[in-house]
């Protein structure tokens, strides 16, 4: 949902509480009426306020689960949104990614960089690339150490994005280092 959706949202709410108000109090002026208002404006206040915190609501109801079911074997749960998620450790720093096989590398979001001990202020953004949220900018990097599981890469090619990437991505590259992927219902496995 856009800015100009949630003002537009905000707008409504707004006019519904007005005639709310008009009919409410139109008939008869009583406590009743204004408290029966002002459940309606809790209930709106409330809806706004857990669509903000969607995203912490949804981490915290379904975390991801990421799971060694053997040394050679790791097991990912489908979110309800679809996608499927791993928490690795680049550069000794825990990144949350989504798996992304329309994706060739790695491609970390700011605050992944960040996190991972790059700076995305000084680096080259040279190449772009097409998303579902539109056109972003890339700049090549090099990271150190990647551990998933019982896989540890070390000098791993990846991108860091200039934009609103709101996850970081496993790409194909990356995943190309299992020797089996299945996905089977809602769960993947990935084989050494």
């Amino acid at each position: 949902m856009s800015g100009d959706d949630l003002a537009r949202l905000l707008y409504l709410g707004i006019l519904l509480l007005f005639l709310l108000g008009v009919f409410g109090f139109g008939r008869r002026a009583s406590l009743r009426g204004l408290r029966d208002v002002l459940i309606w404006v809790l209930i709106f206040l409330m809806a706004i306020l857990a669509y903000s915190f969607r995203d912490r609501l949804r981490d915290s109801l379904f975390p991801v689960t990421t799971s060694a079911i053997s040394e050679d074997a790791i097991e990912l749960r489908r979110r309800p949104d679809g996608h499927f998620y791993a928490d690795l450790e680049v550069n000794g720093a825990p990144v949350r990614f989504m798996v992304d096989t329309g994706a060739t590398r790695i491609v970390l979001s700011r605050d992944a960089a960040e996190q991972a001990g790059l700076d995305p202020g000084a680096l080259n953004y040279l190449s772009r690339a097409q998303t579902a949220n539109g056109e972003i900018a890339l700049a090549p990097v090099r990271l150190r150490r990647v551990v998933f599981g019982g896989l540890e890469a070390r000098d791993v090619r990846a991108n860091v994005s200039s934009g609103e990437l709101g996850i970081s991505l496993l790409g194909m590259d990356f995943l190309d280092r299992f020797s089996r992927i299945e996905i089977e219902g809602d769960r993947m496995l990935l084989r050494l």
